[in-house]
């Protein structure tokens, strides 16, 4: 039966040496045995793991819950595959909407055709996966931050198609203000950033219709760093911008309850 070293592994996952490590240490992939040289050596079984280790880590699970499911005597590797697919094809999809929705934006902006209001969240959020966002929330945050987030509906509170417009465009010119702060080098636990930060959480306590609390704002800062569609978004504004902004936006908080 062939078998890999860690070594070998690392080359052929693209995985490294030292998360393999870490991964053994945790119990999440133990090598087929260790060798009298302390080697580490992993058959076809552990490839077959590691495969579906990556694939629930892009699918955004923590190692703690991949863990769970993959030690489930329940566990099918094939179901698990099949479902994996399922799901990846169901994002492909979306994200085939995304990008023509992007394009018709860009044609739009550039003046080179008109775009319907509406036009512009196709491929957004479909319905299943505000779904499996609100499931997440509960998950990671329980009810209180759950309901105080999702409970803030526009469409409940009639919120006009040219409202929403402009605070999207209000919430792009301060995204745009705080990216231009981190990309000049400015550390996100800065005070020189509160007036941002301020204008930040305003458009927050704006769309959900009510006051934003301290320990809230902190909350969604959280959300913004945990959740992959969030970090993705945060992401193309600019690279590192899923991390910093979530910083700033705990350390503004601090700030603001220690004052």
């Amino acid at each position: 039966m062939k078998e890999w070293t860690v070594t070998d592994l690392a080359k052929l996952s693209g995985v490294s040496v030292r998360t393999l490590h870490h991964y053994d240490d945790i119990g999440l992939l133990s090598p087929a045995r260790v060798g009298e040289n302390r080697y580490r050596y992993y058959g076809e079984a552990e490839l077959l793991r590691l495969q579906q280790i990556l694939l629930y880590r892009e699918l955004g699970m923590p190692l703690k819950t991949i863990s769970s499911i993959l030690d489930d005597p329940r566990f099918d590797s094939l179901a698990a595959l099949m479902a994996q697919r399922g799901q990846l094809a169901a994002e492909a999809k979306r994200y085939r909407q995304l990008i023509r929705t992007i394009d018709r934006t860009i044609a739009h902006l550039k003046g080179e055709r008109a775009m319907q209001h509406e036009d512009l969240y196709k491929g957004f959020v479909a319905p299943e996966k505000q779904a499996e966002y609100e499931a997440w929330l509960k998950d990671r945050f329980g009810d209180s931050i759950r309901e105080e987030i999702t409970s803030s509906d526009s469409t409940e509170r009639g919120i006009s198609d040219q409202d929403m417009k402009e605070r999207m465009k209000a919430l792009a010119g301060i995204e745009a203000d705080l990216v231009e702060a981190m990309e000049n080098g400015t550390v996100p636990e800065a005070r020189s950033l509160d007036p941002l930060i301020e204008r930040h959480h305003a458009w927050v306590a704006q769309m959900w219709g009510r006051d934003c609390s301290h320990d809230a704002y902190a909350g969604l800062a959280d959300i913004y760093e945990s959740h992959g569609d969030f970090r993705q978004r945060y992401e193309t504004l600019s690279p590192g911008f899923s991390k910093w902004l979530p910083i700033a936006m705990r350390a503004w908080a601090r700030r603001l309850k220690k004052d």
